[in-house]
């Protein structure tokens, strides 16, 4: 039978993915350094959490201060990466999240992969790989590296936000804003002064493509497998240049939009699947 609450936690998922892929056309409005955006984004997201959700326990736990620092690590070595390497390599290495999820997901959490699991995993990765076959260059080794410790540190998160499901997974999100910001203040303290449009762009990154994203999600993994969690919103690095192309009219080419037929079918097929599944144990 259809459980209710698991099929809303795939419509949460893939409005979660669509808030996050916002942050590219964001940030091209920004003239503030990636770090000092990455603080400031996390600043506001987190005050915002706080003062939107109620019942908020702060445990101090292991997993609940193990999810907030995979967090910070997650947002902060994602825009490393995109520094030192190309952007479509960055995104695309930070969602190779979903085979570290299904390796270390059966090993912590014993939830093994379903056969639908693997081959979206194929499809999407596959798709994403031609999405971005134009722009993929291999001209920094470290900052690939970082682009990959970005994807395991994804997973860490998933993993650790699914532990919490019994629980909540807000507060540790909320702490991993804070964390960020902190690693961001050095930044923001020695950037310019941003005008009121700037201002708008940062507190529409803050509240909207992090703050209410993550939101959806913390509520959306307590009713789904850490796997589902990580495979259904891969169809965010392929609206995040779409929003690119309407707003600023950077055409994608024909391998891109093959490859993001593919990811989006990938996904819609899972997410078809995951709905008329009954919810994981």
């Amino acid at each position: 039978m259809k459980n209710p609450d698991h099929a809303r936690a795939v419509g949460q998922l893939l409005i979660a993915a669509l808030l996050w892929s916002l942050a590219g056309v964001l940030i091209k409005g920004l003239a503030w350094p990636a770090l000092a955006v990455a603080g400031g984004r996390g600043l506001i997201a987190a005050l915002f959490l706080l003062a939107t959700t109620r019942g908020l326990k702060f445990t101090w736990s292991r997993v609940q201060l193990g999810g907030a620092v995979a967090y910070a690590a997650c947002t902060v070595t994602f825009v490393i990466a995109n520094k030192l390497t190309t952007a479509a390599n960055a995104i695309l290495l930070q969602y190779t999240a979903p085979v570290w999820v299904a390796l270390l997901g059966a090993w912590l959490l014993h939830e093994r992969p379903a056969k639908a699991d693997w081959w979206a995993m194929v499809v999407a990765l596959g798709g994403m790989g031609l999405f971005f076959a134009d722009e993929l260059r291999w001209i920094s080794v470290i900052g690939n590296l970082v682009g990959v410790l970005s994807g395991v540190c994804f997973a860490l998160l998933v993993i650790l936000l699914r532990m919490q499901k019994d629980s909540s997974a807000v507060e540790s999100i909320i702490l991993g804003n804070f964390l960020a910001f902190a690693i961001g203040l050095p930044a923001i303290a020695t950037a310019p002064a941003l005008p009121a449009r700037g201002w708008i762009g940062l507190l529409a990154l803050g509240v909207v493509q992090l703050g209410l994203s993550y939101r959806f999600y913390a509520q959306a993994i307590k009713h789904v497998t850490a796997l589902e969690a990580v495979i259904i919103p891969v169809v965010e690095p392929i609206f995040n240049p779409l929003w690119v192309l309407f707003f600023f009219g950077e055409r994608p080419g024909p391998l891109a939009l093959a490859g993001g037929i593919l990811v989006l079918g990938a996904v819609t097929a899972r997410a078809l699947a995951a709905i008329r599944a009954p919810a994981p144990r």
